[in-house]
């Protein structure tokens, strides 16, 4: 340690010090600036602490660092894994997902409030923006990334139409443009529920069809709801559903129509009470009509009846058969019948398998029983013919699904 020169009397330096001189001035420092040195009272407390201290300032001032999956600027994202948003040395303190398609992504934290995980995978071809704020920060992370689009998809065709009123045999059935191979997964994505609320259970026919029903005929008056929230759920390897909507229907009066073919009558009966009662004529012995419960899926003021459609040559050809409701898939319908004579209905079964009742050619004469059956039905009305000869029809076959009993319904469930 250097010592500044002291000058004599006369202001003249002396040349050299005596050994009493120099202990005297160092006499008058102060102990404790000796043992100091240069360092300064901050610096000697540090060195004094040691490396304890030390490490503990230095972890003070860390930084809180937010981490988003998928990687902000990712263009081509996966969309069957949740969006994770995870923090370092510190805690998150909030996190919001927004699409822009208008969505949000809801999820939650994990125990430590150092993780969060969306609830539902992210959309596909939809860019999102991730804000994300650590606790006690003052800014936020904010990423952004963009899901890749699925390379093959599918949707499901649904009967009733929305917003439709329906008879109360109307099912709801839905048809796939891809055969699906994981049932279970596309059952949980679609629920049908109904005000007054009822049981409803799902039946797979085949893997593109998929029929919803109660346990009984819907009461009148309900109202339906699909939920089809197939959107990137994956029905086979690789084919993604593409929809994601709600839709209504309703059910109106109560018509249940019954065909007896032994005394060749049908009786029209609504809301449980009879509405009227027609003459018919079914399937002759040949060409038996189907028996069982089925429901009207189309009709047709009037329409063209060909009967090579259905596997029997040449045998017949009506371009303008009128008042046509269709019962099967395979072409069964209850239709008017202008050709054959009056004396036929409620006497002989001589169809090639419909139930045909009285009517006239052009379909606009009122009088007709053809005209006021017609007139009295909607699609999803029922009709059960009994007494045909023919066994039950298959439930597939059209919209029957009501020929399963309960339990063989709900067997047809993947869930």
């Amino acid at each position: 340690m250097g010592v500044q020169h002291i000058s004599n009397g006369s202001g003249r330096q002396s040349g050299k010090w005596s050994r009493r001189g120099i202990l005297a001035a160092l006499g008058a420092v102060p102990a404790g600036a000796a043992l100091a040195g240069c360092s300064s009272s901050t610096d000697a407390a540090a060195t004094t602490d040691g490396k304890g201290a030390t490490a503990s300032v230095k972890s003070a001032t860390k930084k809180a660092t937010i981490t988003v999956s998928p990687v902000s600027g990712t263009k081509k994202a996966d969309f069957t894994a949740p969006v994770e948003v995870t923090v370092a040395d510190g805690t998150l303190a909030s996190v919001t997902v927004a699409g822009n398609d208008g969505a949000t992504l809801s999820g939650t934290f994990n125990a430590a409030k150092t993780k969060w995980t969306s609830a539902t995978n992210p959309y596909s071809g939809t860019k999102y923006t991730v804000t994300a704020k650590a606790q006690g920060a003052t800014d936020e992370t904010v990423a952004t990334f963009t899901t890749k689009s699925p390379g093959e998809t599918f949707i499901g065709y649904f009967t009733p139409e929305a917003d439709s009123t329906s008879g109360v045999g109307m099912p709801v059935s839905i048809n796939f443009t891809h055969a699906v191979k994981d049932r279970a997964a596309v059952q949980k994505a679609i629920t049908v529920t109904a005000e007054p609320e009822v049981e409803i259970v799902g039946h797979w026919f085949s893997d593109t069809r998929l029929d919803f029903r109660p346990e009984t005929y819907w009461a009148k008056g309900t109202k339906i709801t699909l939920s089809l929230k197939l959107k990137d759920v994956e029905g086979s390897d690789g084919i993604y559903g593409v929809q994601s909507k709600d839709v209504t229907f309703h059910i109106g009066r109560e018509q249940i129509s019954t065909v007896d073919l032994s005394t060749k009558e049908m009786v029209v009966k609504r809301d449980g009470a009879t509405y009227a009662s027609y003459p018919v004529s079914g399937g002759n012995s040949q060409h038996t009509t189907w028996s069982g419960i089925m429901v009207i899926s189309e009709r047709f003021k009037q329409t063209r009846m060909e009967s090579s459609t259905v596997g029997l040559g040449d045998e017949y050809d009506i371009s303008d058969v009128p008042h046509a409701q269709r019962l099967t898939t395979s072409g069964t319908f209850v239709h008017g019948n202008y050709w054959a004579s009056t004396s036929v209905f409620g006497h002989e079964n001589t169809s090639h398998g419909c139930v045909g009742l009285h009517d006239a050619k052009g379909a606009s004469d009122s009088s007709v029983a053809g005209y006021k059956f017609y007139e009295s039905s909607i699609l999803g009305d029922v009709v059960i013919v009994k007494n045909s000869g023919e066994k039950t029809v298959e439930a597939s076959n059209g919209l029957n699904g009501w020929n399963l009993s309960w339990a063989d319904w709900k067997a047809g469930s993947a869930v």
